[in-house]
């Protein structure tokens, strides 16, 4: 019996959504083949956010439009989507059976951040970070398929999702706070006696340079705990997450390099990480 074609996405929304080159694209191209429509769908939303979010984007534009996402998350969950991104979504095979009530959520998490309400504590960001991108990642695995232990899979999209925030963070503090936002917790701030002042200066002061640092070995932290939470059972069927781990945590090892020098080397590690998820389900069965 042949399998139901599947609604194709605009190449607009397409190109958005997997930028050549980008841990995205790398994630997709080699993930499970029941993962690939899913996480196009969802990926494509989440560039939409992301352009929404970037400070070079018109302040009260962005707000316009992230309200209209909101309502059409909420048509979405109702099952009378109208944007691209949602009717496809809506139509995925599984599409039926899924709470898709997560991707309101990142939403409001997207309106939020843009809105430049701080994380007030240190513990804020994980489940901010989660909203925003870990809880799309893990609704992308439920439109695969049921997972054999859905509390591994939120642990690693959990740690995914802040180590990416930190990540994104630490790169572009310094425009996020000259558009009068604040991606670092508030208290942290304070117990470094950091100012807004410090956050703008370049070069970074000695002590936001010091507070960087340490941000970056908990991101680095954090990318290698989201891969240990996969079992054995779930690295192969689940190895876009391991794809994104791995190249996140090289890519903030390794610093901002031009894309042509690192895409190589970005696919090589991508296609590792993937088939070593492969072989080590097949070794274990």
């Amino acid at each position: 019996m042949r399998k139901p074609a599947l609604k194709t996405l605009d190449a607009t929304y397409r190109a958005r959504a997997l930028p050549a080159g980008s841990a995205r694209h790398w994630s997709w191209l080699f993930a499970a083949e029941e993962l690939r429509a899913p996480l196009l769908g969802v990926y494509a939303l989440g560039a939409e956010l992301q352009a929404l979010m970037d400070p070079s984007t018109e302040t009260s534009a962005a707000h316009l439009k992230l309200a209209w996402w909101q309502d059409e998350m909420q048509r979405l969950v109702a099952g009378s989507a109208v944007h691209p991104i949602s009717v496809y979504l809506a139509a995925l095979p599984r599409a039926g059976s899924i709470d898709f009530s997560p991707l309101l959520a990142s939403v409001n998490a997207a309106a939020a951040q843009l809105s430049g309400v701080p994380l007030e504590h240190s513990a804020d960001l994980e489940p901010h970070a989660r909203a925003l991108t870990g809880a799309p990642l893990m609704l992308a695995s439920r439109l695969a398929g049921e997972a054999p232990d859905e509390t591994a899979l939120s642990q690693c999209t959990s740690a995914l999702a802040s180590a990416d925030y930190l990540a994104r963070a630490i790169g572009g503090y310094r425009r996020e706070a000259h558009s009068g936002r604040m991606p670092f917790a508030i208290e942290e701030l304070m117990a470094e006696g950091l100012e807004n002042d410090d956050l703008s200066a370049d070069p970074a002061p000695a002590r936001l340079q010091d507070y960087l640092d340490r941000l970056r070995r908990r991101a680095l932290r954090l990318y290698e705990t989201a891969a240990q939470h996969l079992p054995p059972g779930q690295r192969a069927g689940q190895r876009h997450l391991l794809v994104l781990a791995a190249l996140g945590s090289t890519r903030l090892n390794e610093g901002a390099a031009p894309l042509e020098r690192r895409r190589f080397k970005d696919m090589l590690l991508a296609w590792t990480t993937a088939r070593r998820a492969q072989r080590k389900i097949r070794s274990s069965t």
